[in-house]
């Protein structure tokens, strides 16, 4: 069972403990913590970075997190970085099909494609992952923080500060550095957006005004809650787009109390509170953005997350399925349930697209002569939810991506049969 508290505002600085008066009143590090405690402060941004963008949490655990043996490369896998090149060519994938044998979230969690540079910080890394076990092992990543999407199966993240439950058609983030382990009952597969750049963050509002897209009361983050755990442990450590491991003699999960902004959260996209037109054209995907990570060049982020959940369309006198365009932005689109509404067929949930920047797509040939004719009369769009990861970086996929047999060959005949409809 998860226990959560609202993040108050979405980053402000909140407090939990599962033993009753192990917080200090007022020290960040007390000469002695209450339970003979270790104090830990975790930072997620530069010690000079303005009070306002300043995140760090401090925990009280029972064992210091420096406390484990020597790190030592794990072995090849399937998440290392990708030497291969961007390419402009438009893609399409098949879900990821459920392991038939046992296999936890670390051993299904493979890369299909990344952009920028982590060691520099820039860019996002794009996982499918699909998995039956839950992990033995613990786990984080120093490269960036991680973005969970759950299509199928329900997922139990039991990190540092306390568990979260995500199922699909909701999303978690975990931190940067911080150490969790992914436990499963059922079946599960989904997406992971690990992000290199600055932290995620809700987008301004702008002209939309005080209410619209996703609510800050509406992000949820875990209560403390600690493993006293003795015994032969491994952790993984993800670093400079490789996999490390040490061993420990207690689990990593023992904190038991925390306070802070730099902390894991989730949030249910059935509460996102979708904008659209109720005049003509169809709107751009920047007021379906539920995160944002910002880059250095303004209105270019490192990533955005973008929903197009179940809405009202209305427009008259339009076309309203996503018009053709190319976009100075990539994107890699990925579908949790239903039908896109640019897509007769081929686009399936647990499936993804990639349109790298300048790559013109846009509905197929069969969405196209439906939507030219079709009456506008008010639809509820009611059963579909998909996704977009937008960057300012092309996306160079991986070798797996290529040659791993999820890769859909004829994607472009899609657009082969549109036709000629110029009269001089």
């Amino acid at each position: 069972m998860e226990s959560l508290q609202y993040l108050s505002g979405f980053g402000n600085h909140f407090a939990t403990e599962a033993l009753p008066g192990t917080l200090p009143e007022w020290q960040n590090s007390p000469q002695k913590v209450a339970h003979g405690l270790y104090a830990e402060q975790l930072s997620g941004s530069s010690f000079l970075a303005a009070r306002h963008e300043n995140l760090r949490s401090w925990v009280y655990r029972i064992h210091p997190s420096v406390q484990h043996g020597a790190f030592k490369k794990r072995g090849k896998s399937n998440i290392e970085s990708t030497g291969n090149q961007p390419s402009p060519e438009q893609m399409r994938w098949n879900p990821m099909p459920v392991p038939t044998s046992p296999t936890d979230f670390l051993a299904g969690l493979t890369l299909m494609a990344e952009n920028g540079r982590l060691c520099e910080q820039k860019g996002v890394a794009i996982y499918l992952y699909a998995c039956n076990k839950s992990m033995e092992a613990f786990f984080y990543s120093a490269d960036g923080e991680m973005l969970f999407v759950p299509q199928d199966g329900a997922l139990t993240l039991k990190t540092e500060l306390g568990w979260l439950n995500v199922a699909p058609k909701e999303i978690a983030v975990i931190p940067r550095g911080v150490r969790f382990q992914v436990a499963v009952s059922e079946n599960c597969r989904g997406y992971v957006c690990e992000n290199f750049g600055t932290p995620l963050r809700l987008p301004q509002l702008g002209p939309i005004g005080s209410n619209g897209l996703a609510n800050p009361r509406d992000f949820l983050a875990p209560v403390a809650r600690f493993e006293d755990r003795e015994g032969k442990q491994t952790l993984v450590a993800k670093f400079s787009g490789a996999l490390w491991e040490a061993a420990l003699d207690h689990s990593p999960l023992d904190v038991v109390a925390w306070h802070g902004n730099y902390a894991p959260y989730k949030y249910d996209l059935t509460k996102f509170n979708t904008i659209g037109t109720i005049s003509y054209d169809h709107p751009d995907p920047s007021i379906f953005t539920v995160l944002t990570a910002p880059s250095e060049t303004p209105g270019m982020s490192n990533i955005d997350f973008v929903i197009f959940p179940p809405r009202w369309l209305v427009a008259e006198h339009t076309f309203r399925p996503p018009y053709y365009h190319r976009n100075v932005m990539s994107e890699w689109m990925g579908l949790i349930t239903g039908v896109y509404d640019a897509k007769a067929k081929g686009f399936l949930p647990g499936g993804s697209s990639l349109h790298n920047t300048m790559s013109g797509h846009g509905p197929d040939t069969a969405t196209f002569e439906k939507a030219s004719t079709v009456e506008l009369k008010p639809q509820y769009v009611g059963e579909t939810l998909a996704f977009m990861f937008e960057s300012r970086y092309p996306f160079a996929v991986s070798t797996y991506a290529q040659t791993g047999g999820l890769l859909q060959k004829d994607y472009m005949d899609c657009w082969k049969d549109l036709p000629k409809n110029f009269e001089a």
